[in-house]
């Protein structure tokens, strides 16, 4: 049996709303649980004080990587119908550069906030008013941006693909680097201490 499960009719929309809501409750748990809901640790990074944000990123993209191309070698999840967003490269750069701007400023990415809210933090909500405020704004200003929106469409772009290599060899990539990086940090840390 392969998944996605949805996908193959396993279970209904039901169903899948309320997988989703409990994944999304424990998703968010785990972020506060994890100081993850604090912006003064979310924008550690940027002051050089905290590293903790990119370690939990590169964390779960290498769990979540792997276990997803494993399971997709073992003929266990059909990887065909995976989604794969669309990729748009300069406006997904500007994207990319705004997002953290306002990641920076607020303290909070999406999820975060909502992680931060759900704790008694005001500053999320402020966080959460913004960002509806800003996808109005985009909703608003996107005639007048919509043709650099669809400019540079790669369609769905995977780095095996582009360098046409295994995917456990980007994989691997992604480990050596993430290993530097993390002995990187904690050395740093060490020293600031």
């Amino acid at each position: 049996m392969n998944a996605p499960l949805y996908e193959y009719g396993l279970f209904g929309e039901g169903t899948g709303l309320i997988v989703a809501v409990v994944i999304g409750f424990f998703f968010g748990l785990f972020l506060e649980r994890g100081g993850l809901g604090n912006p003064h640790k979310l924008t550690g990074v940027f002051y050089l004080t905290d590293f903790a944000v990119p370690k939990a990123m590169f964390t779960a993209i290498l769990v979540a990587s792997s276990g997803l191309y494993l399971l997709g070698d073992l003929k266990l999840l059909d990887m065909t119908r995976l989604w794969i967003v669309p990729t748009f490269f300069w406006p997904q750069l500007v994207g990319g550069a705004l997002f953290g701007l306002g990641y920076l400023v607020a303290g909070y990415c999406p999820g975060t906030a909502v992680a931060a809210l759900a704790s008694g933090r005001l500053d999320a909500l402020v966080t959460m008013v913004g960002m509806v405020a800003g996808s109005l704004l985009f909703a608003v200003v996107y005639p007048a941006v919509e043709n650099f929106y669809q400019t540079s469409g790669m369609g769905a772009a995977t780095l095996p693909d582009l360098l046409g290599v295994s995917h456990w060899a980007v994989l691997a990539f992604v480990v050596v680097m993430a290993a530097g990086m993390f002995y990187s940090m904690e050395r740093y840390e060490r020293k600031a201490r």
